[in-house]
């Protein structure tokens, strides 16, 4: 029976020690930023030796996911589905940018700096493709459904972080009256 006990008392120490790294990784991340991070710092920041860190995870890629799922099981972006049943176009809108400024203003502490990577950083990139991708790709369909083209066309404007950090940080917005601005910005498209 003592055997169980140490495998299992084993098992939750690793875990500990694999949750203690991605910690590490998703506070570095979000301050400095994956391309600034270096798995020694890493390591360092969880108290741990990296061959430790590597045991875990074997490439900065897979820490990478582990860190962005770590994130987006804490905080899932808005389920686009439901808004697919607002027959009004604007107002589909309006409820879509609403939600996804809300899950903005929560995770931006977290996403700003691996964001701000991806548009040099490739790994940074193709992690923040696979996360960000599918959720944005259904927002895009659902939203841009009943659209004019000329709508469309601002669309991805309106579904920009960077978008929604100028109206609501930059200029002090509340997430409701900058999802506002932008279906007015669309709707006048006409």
């Amino acid at each position: 029976m003592a055997r169980a006990y140490t495998l299992k008392r084993r098992a939750e120490r690793q875990a500990e020690t694999r949750q203690k790294i991605v910690d590490a990784a998703v506070e570095l991340h979000s301050t400095l930023g994956p391309a600034q991070t270096s798995l020694s710092m890493i390591a360092e920041r969880a108290g741990v030796q990296r061959h430790t860190l590597y045991a875990h995870f074997p490439d900065e890629r897979s820490l990478f996911m582990a860190c962005s799922g770590h994130v987006f099981e804490r905080h899932p972006p808005p389920d686009s589905a439901p808004w697919g049943a607002i027959r009004d176009p604007m107002k589909r809108l309006q409820t879509g940018l609403l939600a996804l400024y809300e899950w903005y203003d929560c995770v931006a502490a977290a996403i700003a700096a691996p964001m701000r990577d991806a548009e040099h950083h490739a790994l940074t990139r193709e992690v923040s493709e696979l996360r960000f991708g599918p959720p944005m790709a259904a927002m895009h369909e659902i939203l841009g459904a009943k659209l004019k083209a000329k709508q469309r066309a601002l669309l991805p404007l309106a579904l920009s972080f960077a978008t929604w950090r100028t109206l609501v940080r930059d200029t002090g917005l509340k997430p409701a009256a900058a999802a506002m601005a932008m279906v007015k910005a669309i709707e006048a498209q006409d």
